[in-house]
């Protein structure tokens, strides 16, 4: 079966984790991607925290599935050539260099337009073209700060907290790749390619969009109801503060604990108080007549009792149970909760791995490893999860593609415009 994006090929300049993110779900939909490596050294995340010696650390390879690898030296004249015939060639280049890079090895915008009018050129970069901050290196953490995340993360008496999960680098890889399908779309319609840039600051902005909300509101009124402060009766600043486990949507949530909490760190649940629900939430918690009495029968009566009712939650109801006893108990009364899991429950997750969203891949060198499977599912189809490619594993076979002779690939391999580090290294990596 063919997928969405069969027949279309990209050029992957990217490394780390934004750029490749985005390729790599790319590549799962179908697209060939010929990731372009450092010669002899590649991405940098195949040496960056490795589990096993001389071996891709799970860095690269949970990052990097489905795709080829060439090692090409493109600031040499030769290696420029060649990266000049893929561009003519191939429907896409995608990168994530630092700012103005690709523009010093001579493939500016301008520049691969006149190679290939269809080509379609992703982008990501720390900032936008005309932000103050646009020269600066951006990575994970550095974009939560610039993109609001860290300001409203944490506790109210304590600093800035960034998230766990990647909200600059693969939260922007996902905004990218969205763009670029779009671009194919246009392109199938007008037959031009077009740039398409995202910034990591721009994309981590896009998930704030309730936060930016509440700035609004908090202009306007004060105070922010839903918040703790105004439950824990503090001032608030001008600004959208910290809320610590706060839900953001107007029903008060918290992360209580559970039988074991003493020992197990993740031993906890998520518990919202719906409004509409109350009455049931009443009943679960052994408080029915609380669905009545005027001290708590509505949200702007429990507003300023809500911590108590969550202590109470915690010391009445969930103190004998285990995080999933308690949400196989709460379910009952449809109240909106859930199990903190830790990543080793994920990994080991069965529902998860049945349905892809956790995969086991065969690896040339490591063996099976596991990984993240695509997150979108398909009616029509499902994407498969393959091994990611040994540096310049795919180097001969691209270059014989474009037209190099043996000969020619032998000596550019010696001059090391290209390279096949696979083949230096292979009685020790396979």
């Amino acid at each position: 079966m063919k997928l969405p994006l069969d027949g279309i090929k990209i050029i992957d300049m990217t490394g780390v984790q934004a750029g490749p993110a985005c390729t790599q779900l790319l590549a799962w939909l179908g697209a060939e991607v010929l990731k372009i490596e450092r010669v002899g050294e590649g991405d940098i995340t195949r040496r960056q925290l490795r589990d096993i010696e001389d071996v891709d650390a799970l860095y690269f390879t949970q990052l990097n599935s489905n795709k080829k690898s060439l090692e090409l030296n493109p600031r040499t004249p030769k290696g420029k050539e060649v990266l000049e015939k893929l561009v003519q060639e191939y429907d896409m280049l995608v990168e994530n260099f630092g700012p103005g890079a690709l523009d010093r090895m001579g493939f500016t915008w301008e520049r691969l337009q006149e190679l290939n009018p269809r080509l379609i050129f992703g982008s990501i970069k720390g900032f936008e073209e005309n932000s103050r901050y646009n020269d600066l290196k951006v990575y994970e953490n550095v974009a939560q700060c610039a993109g609001g995340s860290a300001s409203v993360t944490g506790w109210w008496d304590g600093p800035p907290t960034v998230a766990g999960a990647a909200l600059g680098d693969s939260n922007t890889g996902m905004h990218l790749a969205i763009g670029l399908i779009a671009a194919v779309r246009q392109r199938d319609i007008t037959g031009k390619g077009q740039k398409v840039a995202v910034s990591m600051q721009a994309a981590n902005i896009n998930l704030n969009r309730v936060k930016l909300r509440d700035q609004l509101r908090l202009e306007k009124l004060g105070k922010l109801e839903e918040y703790p402060q105004e439950s824990l009766g503090l001032e608030f600043d001008d600004a959208v503060p910290r809320g610590g486990n706060a839900g953001g949507g107007g029903q008060p949530g918290w992360i209580l604990k559970c039988k074991g909490w003493e020992t197990d760190p993740n031993a906890y649940i998520y518990f919202t108080i719906q409004g509409q629900n109350w009455k049931r939430t009443a009943e679960a918690i052994g408080k029915p007549e609380w669905a009545e009495d005027p001290e708590y029968a509505t949200a702007q009566a429990r507003l300023p009792k809500v911590f108590d009712i969550f202590k109470y939650i915690e010391d009445n109801v969930l103190a004998d149970k285990t995080k999933d006893e308690a949400v196989d108990y709460l379910r009952k009364f449809d109240i909106p909760c859930a199990p903190v899991k830790s990543m080793k429950e994920i990994a080991y997750d069965e529902d998860l791995r049945e349905s892809g969203t956790i995969v086991e891949v065969d690896h040339k060198a490591r063996g099976k490893y596991l990984t993240v499977g695509c997150p979108i599912k398909f009616t029509a189809f499902t994407p498969e999860i393959k091994e990611s490619p040994l540096l310049g594993e795919h180097t001969r076979e691209t270059l014989a593609l474009l037209g190099y002779s043996e000969e020619e690939i032998e000596e550019m391999i010696a001059e090391k415009v290209v390279g096949e580090t696979i083949h230096l290294k292979l009685e020790s990596t396979i």
